[in-house]
């Protein structure tokens, strides 16, 4: 919806009205089409170049066409011009979102999404006033480039934006990783020659472990031929984020008719995206992943269904009621399964596969623009269809894993051990009484306590513990015969 309010300074530019209003849904739907491309493009970049690379990238990209788009003479300069530059802000937006993913630790990774979620529904809340300051489109354009101009600064001083350590070292460049680790170490005054060579380091774990020069090793969807795990998982969410990004039409064309006003409608469905993130922020890291998405797609598919059903029945404010409820639990939908997704796919290709879970969603989100198309009609299987599929997603869902509080996979070994926990707490074995010993949980310390407490050393000014394992440098060995 937000590029909608930029479509209409122009809409008399180029007389884009009546017989030719056909050509809006077109660029919408070019647009969101650049966007698909994007993702699955750029996302194998971002697996190949790293996080940091693509993101420059990316900003250097979007300055270049955003400058095409404000000289474009026609229609048609300026459609191929918006298709290319959603490609360069898929780019941007998929680095980055990887990027800080993987820099936050287990509990404070939703508070990280959300928050630059906000920043998001911020933006599209200001740009109708933008719109009505500026006038003129190719001012408006302008004024939309600035902020990334600004953003040049992370190509300039490169502390601002790190390569994320988790990615260098699943790859094996660990002379690059110590670089990082070392700079964020000093940027939070942590004096690095006292604690370089104690007996519980970061750094010296690392050297024991790739005692021999490595090789960059990168991935690509190829090496997944034999993951079923993951890509279960994948074409789960991938489904889901379809649902909820393509139903938000189904949703938002019942608030057409409560007033002829575009910007109420338009900040209605702003406003709903920011209180499904109010809501993802107070329950998910209390009930878990797949709880809330379980039951933000049930509500989803069951207000679908009473619309559907009932519409010739209800009161007109339980309609409306039922229309912003819906379209808050299906931007719900659509924001946790990507979160969600993050959480479960590997390091080494989470560029690629969560790029292919946000095209499905961008896909998705085509659907409104081109219903626009045909003048609406159809509008009535569109939401038969997408009805029918929430639902359907139901039963998927429950073959998820729950990704609440864990360590990110690194290696596609790690990745294919993301499944659904058991429906019993214990299997039916035959065991001898008096004689049962006491078995251990999940947890395994030597899998992901060492390299969280020696890394929290290397970022944080605690007081180094000397220990006393002598099976020191087990998860970093793992990562390696993982990855190898």
């Amino acid at each position: 919806m937000a590029e909608l309010s930029y479509i209409f300074n122009f809409l008399l530019k180029w007389n884009l009205v009546c017989k030719n209003y056909w050509k809006i849904p077109l660029e919408q739907v070019g647009y969101s089409i650049g966007w698909a491309v994007g993702f699955l493009t750029l996302g194998t970049v971002v697996d190949g170049l790293g996080r940091r690379s693509t993101f420059i990238l990316s900003v250097v990209g979007v300055i270049v066409l955003h400058v095409g788009i404000s000289v474009s003479v026609d229609f048609i300069m300026f459609l191929v011009f918006r298709m290319f530059s959603g490609i360069a802000l898929a780019g941007l937006f998929l680095s980055a979102y990887v990027a800080r993913l993987e820099m936050c630790d287990p509990p404070h990774r939703l508070v990280i999404m959300i928050t630059a979620s906000i920043c998001t529904v911020v933006g599209e809340m200001l740009l109708p006033g933008l719109a009505e300051l500026c006038r003129n489109w190719r001012i408006l354009q302008g004024v939309v480039t600035t902020p990334f101009l600004i953003l040049l600064l992370y190509w300039c001083i490169p502390s601002m934006f790190p390569e994320s350590p988790r990615w260098l070292l699943a790859t094996r460049q660990i002379g690059k990783c110590k670089q990082i680790l070392q700079g964020i170490a000093i940027g939070n005054g942590v004096n690095v020659e006292d604690e370089l060579y104690t007996q519980c380091n970061l750094f010296n774990e690392m050297n024991s472990v790739f005692e021999k020069p490595t090789q960059f090793r990168s991935y690509t969807f190829c090496d997944m031929t034999t993951a079923r795990t993951t890509w279960k998982n994948i074409l789960i969410l991938g489904f889901t984020t379809f649902i909820g990004n393509g139903i938000q039409h189904c949703f938002s064309q019942n608030l057409v008719g409560y007033s002829p006003n575009f910007y109420l409608k338009y900040f209605v469905i702003a406003g709903a995206e920011g209180v499904a993130l109010v809501f993802l922020y107070f329950t998910v890291n209390k009930f878990g992943r797949r709880g809330i998405l379980l039951f933000s797609t049930i509500f989803t598919g069951l207000s679908s269904l009473l619309l559907l059903a009932l519409i010739q029945y209800l009161h007109k404010g339980v309609h409306l009621t039922l229309s912003i409820l819906g379209l808050v639990s299906a931007c719900s939908v659509s924001i946790l399964s990507i979160f969600f997704a993050s959480e479960v796919v590997p390091t080494v290709v989470r560029g690629a596969t969560l790029g292919l879970i946000m095209a499905t969603g961008c896909i998705g989100k085509a659907t409104s623009p081109i219903m626009d198309l045909h003048n609406k009609h159809g509008y009535f299987l569109h939401h038969v269809v997408f009805a029918s599929f929430a639902v359907l997603s139901v039963l998927c869902i429950m073959l998820l894993p729950e990704s609440k509080r864990k360590p990110l996979p690194d290696s596609i070994k790690d990745g294919e051990n993301q499944r659904r926990p058991p429906m019993l707490l214990f299997r039916n074995k035959d065991r001898v009484p008096l004689l049962h010993s006491k078995q251990n949980g999940n947890y395994n310390p030597e899998s992901y306590s060492k390299l969280v407490t020696s890394t929290k050393k290397v970022l944080a000014n605690n007081i180094p513990i000397q220990s006393q394992d002598p099976t020191r440098g087990s998860v970093i060995k793992k990562t390696q015969e993982s990855a190898i």
